[in-house]
């Protein structure tokens, strides 16, 4: 086991250490080429910032990976439990991520429509099934058990694009969208480790990796000075595709392993991603409800009402991670005595409450607002 560890270590050291040295050059590269996000009325940055951060993380992750268990193959380590399934689903993922690599730089430089990137991500998503990996049991949620592969198949491609675009959506602030899949990653790093599933845990702690120096950048970079940086869609995308395929692995009922297969599996998989995922379901919700496309942007997530309440920027972010990891440590820890469906109800119950405060702070503080400005 303390060799799994070390190795696991070598790779989160390793995507650090290259991260580090690529954002400070991406950085560079963009001042010189005029390559930024632009400042508008519905974000919050005030400078022009690049965007091009994301462009580090998958090959940075593809590299520390693939290197590393290449070495192990080498020198003959057993660092993987069933070659033959995963070594395919490796390979699966990282063509998934080559797909959305290539169209996250294009939308960044250039834009692409949410119709070609939706066809794009379907595309992509559809990689977890040739490799064998789809949702097949509920594992007793809403009374549901197993699943027919003709339901979990599409179900399982329907979940990745509605991961990898919550992700997406969620990344409106510094930090946000790093720092919660950081708490994803963080979570499903050491389940797997816990279910002697090593090599997830070292794509969960190399992603972990590369992270960390972005979100510096990101978080503590000063704008004016030419140190901040954004991850675009292309880290964005990265992020969300990486989770949902640790989602699924996590979720799917493979029988031969049954260390982790419990009644909530699945509950405790999406606890890690209840925050970006509901919030999603709601804005969209809301946005149908009063007549707008659910497609156009506006400023309804969770981060814009924590703004809106007079939170700043990072206390805002801290705030929401703090909530994300609330939902994935009590769920872990409750789902063993408490039935996975009435868990899940308690979880959006929360959610709902938690908002119908904070509009109700909202509208206080916009009426003082009012009388002072009167």
């Amino acid at each position: 086991m303390m060799d799994h560890l070390i190795i696991i270590l070598i790779g989160f050291v390793l995507a650090i250490s290259l991260a580090r040295i690529i954002i400070p050059n991406i950085i560079i590269i963009s001042r010189r080429k005029g390559l930024f996000d632009l400042p508008d009325g519905r974000k919050v940055h005030r400078r022009p910032i690049s965007r091009l951060g994301g462009v580090c993380f998958f090959p940075t992750i593809l590299f520390a990976v693939t290197f590393l268990v290449a070495l192990c193959k080498k020198a003959g380590w057993f660092f993987w439990m069933d070659g033959t399934t995963q070594f395919p689903e490796l390979l699966l993922l990282c063509s998934g991520l080559t797909l959305l690599f290539i169209v996250g730089i294009a939308d960044d430089l250039v834009g692409v429509r949410w119709r070609q990137k939706f066809l794009v991500q379907i595309f992509a998503a559809a990689m977890f099934p040739l490799a064998g990996l789809y949702v097949n049991d509920f594992y007793g949620m809403f009374g549901i058990y197993s699943i027919s592969v003709y339901i979990g198949v599409p179900l399982s491609i329907l979940l990745v694009v509605f991961i990898t675009n919550a992700i997406n959506l969620i990344d409106g602030i510094d930090g946000l969208a790093s720092g919660l899949s950081i708490v994803a990653l963080f979570v499903y790093g050491n389940l797997f480790i816990y279910n002697g599933l090593w090599l997830y845990s070292l794509l969960a702690f190399t992603t972990i990796g590369v992270l960390l120096p972005f979100f510096y950048y990101n978080v503590f970079g000063q704008a004016e000075r030419g140190k901040k940086i954004f991850m675009g869609d292309t880290g964005s995308l990265t992020l969300g595709f990486i989770l949902s395929f640790l989602t699924i692995k996590y979720t799917m009922n493979q029988y031969v392993m049954m260390n982790f297969n419990y009644n909530g599996a699945i509950l405790v998989a999406f606890s890690v991603l209840l925050v970006p995922c509901l919030d999603v379901i709601r804005v969209v919700i809301r946005r149908v409800r009063n007549g707008k496309s659910p497609f156009l942007p506006d400023k309804t997530h969770i981060h814009h009402k924590f703004l809106a309440m007079g939170f700043t920027v990072r206390k805002a972010m801290i705030t929401i991670l703090f909530i994300s990891f609330l939902f994935s440590l009590s769920n872990i820890l409750l789902v063993s005595y408490i039935d996975n469906t009435l868990l899940f109800i308690v979880d959006v119950a929360a959610w709902t409450g938690m908002h119908m405060y904070m509009d109700k702070v909202i509208e206080r503080k916009k009426a003082i607002n009012n009388v002072t400005t009167d």
